[in-house]
């Protein structure tokens, strides 16, 4: 009997604060569950190198994407509960798990909340060849051929494809949703004409704009942003007024982690993007920096769990 009784003892002194205040003494492995050059991909490339300055240890950057980001997503959530395998991930980390069925991880109870970072924002764009120069048009262009359009996203569970059906929702229309395996193919088949639109995120639809390989209608927010001041709202451009999805990043760590090293880490990371250097790093890939901690972050995901199943319910999406 005295065995367990000092197992007991000795993972009761392992997870005290006195033990956890002195996290991290080795790596921290920082998970990105989508291809490089995405949003997540910038954040962890730009604060990453910052929190090894920090926290003193080494933090090493590794992309894992794949099914929407929840092959990254379940390497976090299986992780060990010590606060060595962090994750920067966005929206999908709700969306998924409503579209997804039998995922083997659930955000409330296998991940631990750390921090929202940014907020990023997506525009609505259309290849040149479709006649239709705002918002409104679009609509009616929808309307007039119901079941001929389509748009693209990177993935089933996407900002970028929750935002679309959002938009038909809103619009009463309905376009066919073609997901691709990653942003470029979506991206591509928008300029050459296979698919007619796509929701996508301001930074990566402004150079295309700007060279004429594009054409943006209108920012699926609430009120124009800093990032992209000339593109007027969706509802500024003749269509409906509730087609609000900005995407938000945020970092997790694994469920059950200690609190007070996730507390750590949050105050670390909020010290961090609020830093002069890497807001304007942020500011120019179209992020705006909005830092949530540990509680105000789980409420967030809350609402946006509400919100969102309605959308999924309604439209009946489900993934493979």
């Amino acid at each position: 009997m005295r065995i367990p009784l000092i197992a007991g003892l000795l993972l009761a002194i392992a997870c005290a604060p006195g033990a956890a205040q002195e996290w991290p003494t080795r790596p921290i492995r920082f998970i990105v569950p989508f291809t490089p050059g995405t949003g997540q991909d910038i954040i962890a490339r730009t604060i990453g190198p910052k929190l090894t300055e920090r926290l003193g240890q080494p933090v090493v950057i590794e992309n894992r994407p794949g099914a929407s980001g929840n092959i990254g997503t379940e390497a976090v959530a299986k992780a060990a509960p010590d606060g060595y395998t962090i994750m920067v991930t966005a929206s999908p980390v709700v969306f998924n798990p409503l579209i997804y069925q039998g995922l083997p991880w659930d955000p409330f109870r296998d991940l631990a909340p750390v921090a929202n970072l940014t907020d990023g924002y997506l525009a609505l764009v259309v290849g040149n060849g479709v006649p239709a120069s705002n918002v409104k048009e679009f609509v009616a262009l929808l309307k007039a051929r119901p079941g001929k359009l389509s748009y693209s996203s990177p993935g089933v569970g996407t900002p970028q494809h929750l935002t679309g059906e959002l938009f038909k929702v809103a619009t009463g229309t309905f376009m066919l949703h073609v997901p691709y395996r990653g942003s470029a193919g979506a991206v591509t088949d928008v300029i050459g004409g296979a698919v007619e639109a796509m929701f996508m995120p301001v930074h990566t639809a402004l150079p295309q704009v700007r060279q004429g390989r594009l054409k943006v209608l209108g920012l699926a927010y609430d009120k124009r942003v800093a990032a992209a001041p000339d593109v007027p709202t969706i509802q500024e451009a003749g269509g409906p007024r509730d087609v609000n999805a900005s995407v938000w990043y945020a970092v997790f760590t694994a469920g059950k982690t200690p609190p007070d090293i996730v507390n750590k880490l949050a105050a670390t990371l909020r010290d961090i993007v609020r830093q002069p250097d890497v807001a304007d790093t942020l500011n120019k890939q179209g992020l705006t920096v909005n830092y949530m901690n540990p509680q105000e972050l789980t409420a967030m995901m809350r609402r946006e769990t509400e919100r969102w199943a309605k959308i999924v319910k309604e439209k009946g999406l489900k993934g493979e």
